[in-house]
């Protein structure tokens, strides 16, 4: 990778079996830890994502975000303007949606601002936590490419992808 790469896990946080924690250990990604994985306040997240942003160039940063991570992912550009080659938006949930787990605070309304660097969209035909079309209306609003990926579920653990190689693949796509 030519890039510094961040991973930035959704609401309970990525446990061993998650495609974001393979990718950390088997290329040395940075996962951004939130001090409150359960019932987290955005504020704090993205505050959390900028202080672990700052030593780094802005155009060697990709940001690799699942779920509730992705709208954290927004609402920190949309806050701080920075700059970054690009961002991985995996299964973005959505917050206003009547699937969403009660909890968070502050995530809601899903913000629909255009990034101001690439990103690329990954959602599933049957999450739980977004529908297709959602995913598909938050990356065109984002200014952001749509992957379809079929049906994977909610793209975790759960949908039994191990180190997901074909995720991995649109993530060099970011970097070249």
């Amino acid at each position: 990778m030519k890039s510094t790469v961040f991973t930035i896990p959704g609401l309970s946080n990525s446990g061993a079996q998650h495609w974001q924690t393979y990718w950390e250990n088997e290329y040395g990604f940075v996962r951004i830890n939130q001090k409150d994985w359960e019932t987290p306040e955005c504020t704090d997240w993205i505050l959390t994502i900028d202080k672990n942003l700052e030593p780094f160039p802005p155009n060697k940063i990709i940001l690799v975000a699942h779920s509730l991570g992705c709208c954290a992912v927004i609402h920190w550009a949309k806050r701080y303007h920075r700059i970054i080659k690009g961002a991985l938006l995996v299964a973005p949930s959505d917050v206003e949606g009547s699937n969403y787990p009660p909890g968070t605070k502050d995530f809601n309304p899903m913000p629909l601002y255009r990034l101001p660097f690439p990103s690329i969209v990954i959602a599933s035909t049957n999450d739980e936590y977004v529908t297709i079309e959602r995913a598909e209306y938050f990356a065109a609003s984002w200014g952001s490419k749509f992957v379809n990926t079929g049906a994977c579920g909610h793209i975790n653990s759960a949908s039994g992808l191990g180190s997901w190689p074909s995720g991995f693949e649109w993530l060099l796509r970011l970097d070249s």
